[in-house]
């Protein structure tokens, strides 16, 4: 189903549309986003007409004024710059018209602003954290060179690039966090998603693809006891090294740790309370924390830690930690995939079925009540469209026959644990025209999102009579489909 976008007078493809809006957010779109007081508004409108008249007269122009949209100004440059940034990106812009970039441009600003005036909060912190990764994101394709990174987006140094990329980031924080309220209590009932698949002509019903249900058995090597206890010893040597001899926790990390995304770092991790990253069992270890304390060793899923807390900044904490994984004998790993090889004889022979196997010996306890049964992190349901399914997935079960089990597979993840796995397709349903009953999920999304479509539309239209707008220049000539120039 074809859905609508507010900014032009056509119809643009919503995949078309997301994409342009993720490029927009990750790149320098606008180099004037200042906000001005309500009380020099006149004064801006006064400097727009002053710019057509200069216009008007053929007088060489450097930069003007696009657009004003409540509390922000669009500069004509803007919208030049966006073409190149998004090329920069990697992204086709052939398709895309200077006015429909203008048009995302005065609905970007026009969320912002009234984000502002409803005073919806963002993170300063958070804000930075973002520029942080996208300037380091911009390196990379400048071979880690800042001078030309510089010299792309032509800033004088560094510091001023980084501000304007917080203002940028700012911007559209607020921008998508309006947009999210806007659409955060909409809700649509079983009658609302008849209508909505009723109302879709038969020879224009959406194609679904191909889709599996695949389950799984997960055995898991053992580890000692033994083996427990020499790594937990070795942490709590590492803690009374650091209290009573003033040893260096980081270095320690650096040297020790098996965590591969912190151990060059020192071990260093930075939490926020509002938004859990790590494990439940590290968060809860951290945050009963005091400041300078070292906890005792515990266990998750990962292996054995400790964490220092070196920093309470408001909802943030400053972390370092060290793990240890404990080894698996070769005694464990050959017992581990003996066992899943008998487990797999017995489905194979009908001693018991797939579903109760997985219940009876599955090491993995996220599936093993499940009966196996995957859950798609995309969905959060049981099928997999194959066209998206993992790429490692789809090798281990795309030459499955339906209740096919496959043989004894190995894995072993970026940590060196090691695990056995045995994998079957419990249900297929083939390419198909929707199907009301069979795709009701995939419907009532669909039409879910028409809905709040249709609530950010009639927000938009609402808005634009009630905020000050101003478009110059040429930029008047674009056929809109809201009623930006309210005329």
């Amino acid at each position: 189903m074809p859905l609508k976008i507010n900014n032009l007078k056509f119809t643009i493809n919503l995949k078309h549309t997301l994409l342009l809006c993720v490029a927009l957010i990750t790149v320098n779109v606008t180099s004037a986003q200042e906000i001005i007081e309500d009380e020099v508004k006149e004064v801006v409108e006064k400097v727009v007409k002053k710019v057509d008249t200069t216009l008007a007269k053929n007088a060489k122009k450097i930069d003007g004024v696009a657009a004003v949209v409540g509390d922000y100004i669009i500069l004509d440059s803007d919208i030049d710059k966006a073409f190149l940034q998004l090329q920069a990106q990697g992204v086709n812009t052939d398709d895309i018209e200077k006015c429909e970039l203008f048009g995302k441009l005065l609905e970007d600003k026009l969320y912002a602003h009234h984000a502002v005036q409803d005073s919806i909060p963002v993170s300063d912190a958070e804000i930075r954290k973002n520029v942080d990764y996208q300037v380091q994101q911009f390196l990379q394709q400048t071979n880690g060179s800042m001078e030309k990174l510089l010299e792309f987006y032509k800033k004088e140094d560094e510091k001023s690039f980084r501000d304007e990329m917080f203002e940028i980031n700012k911007a559209n924080q607020l921008a998508a966090k309006m947009q999210s309220k806007i659409v955060e209590e909409i809700e649509i009932t079983p009658e609302e998603v008849r209508a909505f698949f009723n109302k879709i002509p038969e020879d224009e019903r959406p194609t679904f693809g191909t889709e599996l249900k695949v389950a799984q058995i997960v055995a898991e090597p053992k580890v000692s006891e033994k083996e427990k206890q020499r790594v937990i010893d070795r942490l709590k040597q590492f803690k009374a090294d650091i209290i009573e001899n003033g040893a260096s926790f980081r270095s320690k990390a650096v040297l020790y740790s098996d965590d591969p995304g912190s151990a060059s770092k020192g071990g260093k991790y930075t939490l926020n309370r509002k938004q859990p990253r790590m494990v439940k069992e590290f968060r809860q270890v951290a945050f009963a924390l005091q400041e300078g304390e070292i906890s005792e060793p515990f266990e998750s899923d990962f292996g054995y830690h400790i964490i220092t807390l070196e920093k309470i900044r408001g909802q943030e904490y400053d972390v370092a930690h060290i793990l240890l994984i404990p080894e698996v004998s070769s005694e464990a790993v050959k017992e581990a995939k003996e066992r899943l090889e008998k487990t797999r004889k017995r489905i194979v022979d009908g001693d018991i079925s797939f579903a109760d196997a997985a219940r009876e010996i599955s090491d993995e306890k996220e599936t093993k009540n499940d009966g196996g049964q995957l859950i798609n992190p995309t969905t959060q349901d049981y099928n997999f469209e194959l066209t998206r399914m993992d790429p490692e997935l789809y090798a281990q079960i795309q030459n499955l026959k339906d209740d096919e089990l496959s043989l004894v597979l190995r894995e072993e993840d970026r940590n060196r644990k090691v695990k056995f796995k045995i994998l079957k397709v419990t249900d297929r349903v083939d390419e198909h025209e929707a199907d009301y009953a069979r795709d009701y999920l995939k419907i009532k999304e669909l039409a879910l999102e028409e809905k709040k479509i249709d609530a950010i539309e009639k927000w938009q239209k609402e808005k634009i009579l009630d905020t000050y707008i101003k478009i110059s220049g040429e930029n008047r000539s674009c056929e809109f489909s809201g009623n930006w120039l309210k005329i």
